[in-house]
């Protein structure tokens, strides 16, 4: 690769030589490989040696191509690539991969607000509409982790977040006809059954294990119009609510060790209440 680079980039170099600044597609083509080639010459390689010189005394009279390197093509102008201010938007919201922040800044208690964002990936089966967005509050010190395919309930889980200190809490996001085909495309929570039935059903789903003499509670709650099972399992520790919206149950656990359990009940049975969908 890096004699295939040399012939490009000298070539490149003496036809170009009278301009200012590379072609786009010469600047995106050779600005990894050039990274490469700077680390042969780090292992003591001469001919490498030779085109970082070259490389060296080119970079001086465009840009600090360290820096480019540094900071990725995040750095690179809307007009060098050719890109309106919204066509670069576009291709930094692709860098996510799926991942939108959603949390508020902190209130006076401390607490923040996490809102699905609109512009999140996620559709958990062609042909299924997009995820209604769900809301909840934690302690400022609670943060979003990253999600795994292999995790219980696989690609269902829609979100993570964890703090070291209090515990931990997902959202899984499945679609109703794999419990009922009659719910239609607005299902709500009563329709696929009372609490009981709910839990027994989809308990082992949250905590991995039937739910048979683990529920020490269970309650109901309306907001917006909006029915809400609430559950407190244990052991393990787990506080779940469910509910339905469009075409999707949504259920919301919050977990913690026995310790964290003891010390931080209250606050994590505030977040378990907090979730709502929008």
């Amino acid at each position: 690769m890096g004699t295939a680079f040399f012939t490009n980039c000298t070539f490149s170099w003496r036809k170009q030589q009278q301009m200012m600044i590379p072609s786009p597609q010469f600047f995106s083509q050779t600005s990894l490989e050039y990274g490469i080639l700077r680390t042969k010459a780090a292992l003591g390689s001469t001919e490498s040696g030779s085109i970082e010189e070259e490389s060296e005394k080119y970079s001086s009279s465009l840009v600090n191509r360290r820096t480019i390197l540094a900071s990725g093509v995040s750095l690179a102008s809307p007009a060098v690539l050719g890109l309106s201010g919204q066509s670069l938007a576009v291709v930094k919201q692709g860098l996510l991969a799926g991942r939108v922040p959603g949390l508020s800044e902190p209130n006076e208690q401390g607490w923040r607000t996490y809102r699905r964002p609109d512009e999140k990936s996620g559709g958990h089966g062609v042909g299924w509409s997009p995820i209604i967005p769900y809301t909840f509050s934690v302690p400022q010190d609670w943060e979003e982790t990253p999600v795994s395919i292999a995790d219980l309930g696989g690609t269902e889980i829609d979100l993570r977040f964890g703090s070291s200190k209090e515990g931990r809490l997902f959202v899984i996001v499945a679609p109703v006809l794999r419990f009922a085909d009659n719910l239609g495309e607005d299902a709500k929570i009563e329709n696929i059954g009372p609490p009981e039935k709910v839990i027994n059903a989809f308990g082992p789903e949250v905590i991995g294990e039937n739910v048979e003499g683990k529920v020490l509670s269970l309650s109901v709650a309306e907001h917006s119009g909006r029915t809400y099972y609430q559950f407190e399992l244990e052991p393990p520790h787990a506080l779940i609510t469910a509910t339905a919206a469009g075409n999707r149950l949504y259920l919301f656990n919050v977990t913690a060790s026995g310790l964290q359990w003891k010390r931080h009940y209250k606050d994590l049975k505030r977040i378990a209440e907090s979730f709502r969908v929008v």
